[in-house]
């Protein structure tokens, strides 16, 4: 009796030598980027790997480099020729929320039985730009602040300078893709009575991390021909110590006037703008961004001057409509960028 309880267990010994069992491994995945779960083991011969999730076989790969592969799911994959050399890491492709949970690796071989568990966490897919524009798409003008490609989604904010009485009241619509990524498209209608108001509109992580903050201003301008034109365009208080470019737009593409740098103190002009525009960079360092349009000409300067303070996570836009009007009949071509 002694005798079979020891070849008893000898052979309960000899089953768990031959069984390998890793610690658990927590990986996080970026939303809509590629994933490795990890799974290494003692290569052999003969090699089945199955991944389980959630205990429910979502990946089956039978008989090493040249087996099968068996799964439901396209956007998972084990590259066959690193199985014979002990690798077994699923990847998943472009990973969403739908990837999220327990991953358990179970590989079998000639000699030996593999287990691991991988636990799968999504993290957030940051901002990376918030824009704000004037839209007349809807028979009004209204203001139209758009995220792209975030998780999760961010909330918006509005808020003007100066403040107004009236109760800001925007429409906020939240869109999410295959992969969980959000795009949000927030409106608010334009208020009239206040032509020269300030927007502005701020997108916060429920995950933490910085706000983005964006701000517009738009308003028409009249000048007369061969009267020098002052161009306003000044920070908010948001911004500390912000880069600084003019541009111009007739038409045709944008083109750029002049820049100011605020680490160096310098302002660049554009060779072909040099001498028929002025900026003070005393006023640029206290966020005073003004431009001097000097001997303005109507064919050469009707158009769209266009201000932009920025930092890494804030931007702030003047978008100024000039008119220039002749003065006494026919205007005199001069060679001045369009």
């Amino acid at each position: 009796m002694s005798a079979i309880h020891t070849w008893a267990c000898l052979l309960l010994w000899i089953g768990f030598s031959v069984q390998d069992k890793t610690p658990d491994v927590t990986v996080v995945c970026a939303v809509a980027e590629d994933c490795a779960l990890p799974c290494s083991f003692q290569p052999s011969s003969n090699e089945t790997v199955r991944w389980f999730r959630q205990d429910v076989v979502v990946y089956t790969l039978e008989g090493g480099d040249s087996g099968k592969v068996h799964t439901g799911h396209e956007h998972l994959s084990v590259y066959p020729p690193l199985v014979s050399h002990g690798n077994a890491t699923l990847i998943i492709r472009r990973s969403g929320l739908k990837d999220r949970g327990t991953y358990r690796c179970h590989v079998t071989t000639s000699e030996r039985e593999h287990s691991a568990k991988v636990i799968v966490k999504v993290e957030e897919h940051p901002l990376q730009q918030l824009s704000l524009e004037l839209s007349r798409l809807s028979g009004y003008e209204e203001m139209k602040c758009t995220v792209h490609n975030v998780f999760p989604a961010p909330r918006v904010t509005w808020a003007t300078e100066p403040r107004t009485f009236e109760e800001l009241r925007p429409v906020t619509r939240k869109l999410s893709d295959k992969h969980g990524l959000y795009t949000v498209d927030s409106r608010l209608r334009r208020l009239n009575a206040h032509p020269d108001l300030l927007y502005i509109c701020r997108a916060s992580s429920s995950y933490g991390g910085p706000a983005w903050t964006t701000s517009l201003r738009v308003r028409e301008i009249r000048g007369t021909q061969g009267r020098d034109l002052t161009l306003p365009c000044k920070a908010p208080e948001y911004l500390n110590h912000p880069h600084l470019q003019w541009s111009f737009s007739g038409g045709e593409n944008p083109s750029r006037i002049v820049t100011y740098d605020p680490k160096s103190g310098h302002s660049t002009s554009s060779p072909a703008w040099g001498n028929h525009v002025e900026l003070d960079k005393f006023r640029v360092e206290f966020g005073d961004g003004s431009l001097r349009l000097m001997d303005p000409r109507h064919s050469q300067h009707t158009g769209s001057f266009v201000c932009v303070f920025s930092t890494p996570h804030s931007t702030h836009t003047e978008r100024n409509h000039v008119t220039i009007d002749k003065l006494g009949g026919e205007d005199t071509n001069k060679s001045l960028p369009a």
